[in-house]
């Protein structure tokens, strides 16, 4: 008999900023079922759990992942609840609305190469605790060794369409043309549904049958290439795109320019009338220059950060959301909107923020909505294979001596203020901003930037890296 804690520990897959993340050859039957039972030992300290959600993105090595959690759950009989392929928030709102906790395999946007868990209660997303809690756990199991086939259950992917439809007006989208860009995203048959039920032509486009690793915070060349010439040669009046497990949007205007994330959710934020933000620290300040909040929350980098500030604001107002630079969207507390109510989902979600800006088409285009907002431009991008551990002593070297490094990374400007909150961020005399970090989820370091200008901001992005590159 093996134990949990041990085979996690020898797998070397730890958690990022949201989910356990690690390269597929290490995510083995044994680890599989080793987190499901440890997760579940963690749950029932809370109350008996009888019955576990389970779903997958579209990545190769999912399915057999949740099979394997599925055959460990079975070890403890807890009966597993296979909902397919479906987007991550489609998963969590449906088991949050049964009571139930679930596990949904996803890598979201990194390298089909690794894959992924998240973890979510029946009350929402687990927190940080919550992880350290599931690396302690020291539950007996077997060694797996048949995988059980999985019967799809429809449920989760009709109610998350429910809840789109239900909230928007059938002719708000009439005599509109949206593409989706619909590559590998586990989102990709559904999506269609709710724009058509919003009364959209929808156009098709990209889809693979390949796994596409689209990364919302760095999007690559390509893809910007891509959206420019689908709206122009479809007339599209907006495309839309997630990343593989769809909690992370992309929206593009009417001319093919895809939008920051966190524009997207500060645009949504004032078409909600969202009192409070949570938001992380590297999200744009014109969310602060704005003035439409009456508070708004710095965390650190990751969901459960954003999330673990929604029960204090709570406290105090009355509508509570939050959002992160990669788009995704988290409602903390019920709102209304074209005289709906809008039920809580405390975790990412991509197609809410872009159905709710979409939902202006026919008052305003989306260029126009963003151009009343405060002209603050972001980039991002990263280094690849860049560990953790050398991103970790780089960014404490800098936070020592920033002067000195300032010249080093070919930065030309005076320190106004300095944040560690995550990573190193620093703030120069002009309004200029770059901020390293690693990557929670990958071997990757970060760079994050902002400026008065979309290109000086992604000038500073790509000096920045190249410097460091060079060191």
């Amino acid at each position: 008999m093996m134990n949990s804690s041990n085979i996690i520990a020898r797998s070397g897959i730890g958690f990022g900023t949201s989910g356990a993340r690690g390269l597929v050859c290490d995510f083995t039957p044994d680890v599989c079922a080793a987190f499901a039972l440890a997760f579940a030992h963690v749950v029932q300290q809370e109350g008996k759990v009888t019955t576990m959600a389970l779903a997958i993105d579209n990545r190769p090595s999912s399915y057999q992942m949740a099979q394997a959690i599925s055959a460990g759950l079975a070890q403890i009989n807890i009966a597993s609840k296979f909902y397919g392929v479906i987007p991550t928030p489609a998963l969590a709102y449906y088991a949050m609305q049964h009571n139930m906790p679930c596990i949904m395999v996803t890598g979201s946007h990194i390298p089909f190469d690794r894959n992924g868990l998240k973890f979510y209660k029946a009350q929402g997303e687990i927190t940080k605790a919550d992880e350290v809690a599931i690396l302690a756990t020291n539950v007996p199991l077997s060694a797996i060794t048949t995988l059980p086939e999985l019967s799809v259950l429809p449920d989760a992917k009709d109610a998350y369409i429910r809840r789109n439809t239900e909230i928007c007006k059938q002719d708000a989208l009439v005599g509109k043309r949206i593409g989706i860009y619909e590559h590998s995203s586990a989102g990709r048959d559904i999506y269609n549904l709710i724009l058509e039920a919003m009364g959209a032509e929808v156009i098709s486009l990209g889809r693979s049958d390949e796994f596409v690793p689209i990364d919302t915070e760095a999007v690559s060349e390509e893809d910007k290439e891509k959206a420019r010439a689908w709206v122009k040669g479809y007339k599209l009046d907006a495309l839309f795109s997630t990343d593989g497990d769809g909690d992370r949007p992309l929206l593009s205007d009417e001319f093919g320019e895809w939008l920051r994330g966190d524009i997207l959710g500060l645009l949504c934020s004032k078409i909600l009338g969202i009192e409070a933000l949570s938001t992380p620290v590297s999200c744009n300040t014109a969310i602060e220059k704005s003035n439409l909040f009456k508070h708004i929350e710095r965390t650190k980098i990751g969901s459960p950060y954003v999330i673990s500030e929604f029960d204090s604001l709570l406290s105090t107002f009355n509508s509570v959301a939050g959002f992160e630079a990669n788009g995704g969207y988290l409602l903390a507390s019920k709102i209304k909107l074209n005289g709906k109510i809008i039920q809580p989902l405390p975790t990412r979600d991509a197609i809410l923020p872009a159905i709710t800006l979409l939902s202006q088409l026919n008052q305003q285009s989306i260029s126009e909505q963003v151009k009343l907002l405060p002209q603050r431009y972001t980039a991002s991008d990263r280094i690849k294979d860049f560990a953790r551990d050398k991103s970790l002593s780089l960014i404490a070297n800098i936070n020592k001596e920033p002067e000195a490094w300032l010249l080093k990374l070919d930065l030309p400007f005076k320190l106004a203020k300095v944040n560690d909150t995550d990573g190193f961020r620093m703030t120069f005399t002009d309004g200029e901003v770059v901020h390293l970090r690693p990557s929670g989820n990958a071997p990757e370091l970060r760079c994050y930037a902002e400026s008065n200008s979309q290109i000086k901001a992604e000038q500073l992005v790509k000096a920045t890296l190249s410097a460091i590159q060079n060191l």
